[in-house]
């Protein structure tokens, strides 16, 4: 069997072989997330998954708290930048370069929007230890809940 797949031109898959490979990396439920998630559910809180914290908005966040309003989010070190560990890719460094400002700026634009909104925005790194993050989230949680009123 030949492989007689090319890319559309101007596409961001440089080869089949790296298009299957982009196309198998999970957008959600990632090991991290997973962990992070058993831990804090582990601790007594409940929240949702993969949600809009404010329904206009086209983004969804790992976690959130909605009758606190927290949201959590858990960033991998190279689609979102990570200061210590992303490294600028080899292949087609212009596209995914550009890509990785654009998630960024994405995120700035997020924080800023949900923390206009009265959100408590909370952002790990993949490589953070798990139980750390979700004793900070549970903490976070626990006594914005302790600050409502009534």
């Amino acid at each position: 069997m030949t492989n007689d797949w090319e890319p559309p031109e101007g596409s961001w898959a440089s080869s089949a072989a790296r298009r299957l490979n982009m196309q198998a990396i999970r957008s959600r439920d990632t090991k991290p997330e997973r962990l992070i998630r058993r831990l804090v559910h582990a601790s007594g809180l409940r929240y949702r998954v993969a949600a809009r914290p404010l329904p206009d908005l086209r983004r969804t966040a790992d976690l959130v708290f909605r009758p606190v309003k927290v949201a959590v989010f858990i960033d991998g070190c190279y689609w979102h930048g990570c200061p210590e560990h992303y490294v600028p890719p080899k292949t087609n460094p212009g596209y995914w370069s550009e890509k990785v400002a654009r998630n960024m700026a994405r995120d700035r634009d997020t924080d800023e929007r949900l923390t206009e909104a009265g959100w408590l925005v909370l952002r790990f790194w993949e490589h953070q230890d798990s139980a750390a993050c979700a004793l900070s989230i549970v903490n976070t949680v626990r006594e914005r809940r302790h600050a409502l009123p009534g």
